[in-house]
């Protein structure tokens, strides 16, 4: 069972959200907050494994209450979604660096909702749609990056570093392997070490640190 813990100032957005996952039989919501504070302190409480986090909200924002939730050793366990109906693609970065594993549109389709869920939890970073990549990428090479990103990317092998900027590109496990000629197993085994090498939280992080050391640049598979 999926531990959901529901952020956002609306109650008919969490009652909505609510009756949504309730459906499913591997999801539970286990709390709900109506503001940034309260989504930390619920956090604490009830260490769920998802938290659905909407990023503007009075008080404390989403990004905010995002950065507690992932700084905090106690909540390891726990990985952040964002949510927004604002299309300002800062927000993505922000989400992101923040320590979100995931960041949906709130007019996402249910479905994609759920799966964004089920993925998060499962370890794996939610960056999609594949515009939402993108974004990423652009800001990320916007931001402060240089010659400490290339020292911590020192740490790689050249494998490593091979298998981060498939990573950086939005491609799986699967996809990583048939690239590079390797077993899924593998390429698995390969991003594990990568995380660890480079005290990345997921593939979320991984991204960023790829594009902010300079390891790849926006549009550099065409």
């Amino acid at each position: 069972m999926i531990r959901v813990l529901l952020a956002d100032d609306q109650a008919l957005v969490r009652s909505g959200f609510r009756a949504l996952l309730g459906s499913q039989p591997d999801l539970d919501v286990v709390a709900e907050a109506a503001d940034g504070a309260q989504a930390v302190t619920a956090a604490r409480e009830h260490h769920p494994d998802v938290v659905l986090m909407d990023i503007r909200m009075p008080g404390t924002d989403g990004i905010t209450a995002t950065r507690e939730i992932t700084d905090d050793p106690e909540l390891a366990g726990t990985r952040v979604v964002v949510l927004t109906t604002f299309t300002d693609d800062s927000y993505v970065f922000d989400a992101i660096r923040g320590g979100a594993s995931g960041f949906l549109v709130k007019d996402s389709e249910p479905a994609d909702l759920i799966h964004a869920i089920r993925v998060v939890h499962g370890g794996e970073a939610l960056l999609a749609p594949a515009v939402t990549r993108t974004l990423i990428a652009e800001f990320a090479a916007r931001s402060r990056g240089g010659p400490d990103g290339a020292v911590r990317l020192g740490e790689l092998t050249d494998r490593e570093r091979e298998v981060l900027a498939e990573v950086a590109a939005g491609l799986s496990n699967d996809e990583i392997a048939s690239r590079l000629h390797m077993s899924p197993t593998t390429a698995k085994t390969h991003v594990s070490r990568t995380m660890t090498k480079l005290g990345a939280r997921d593939r979320a992080q991984l991204v960023v640190l790829a594009y902010e050391s300079g390891l790849v640049r926006p549009g550099w598979r065409g």
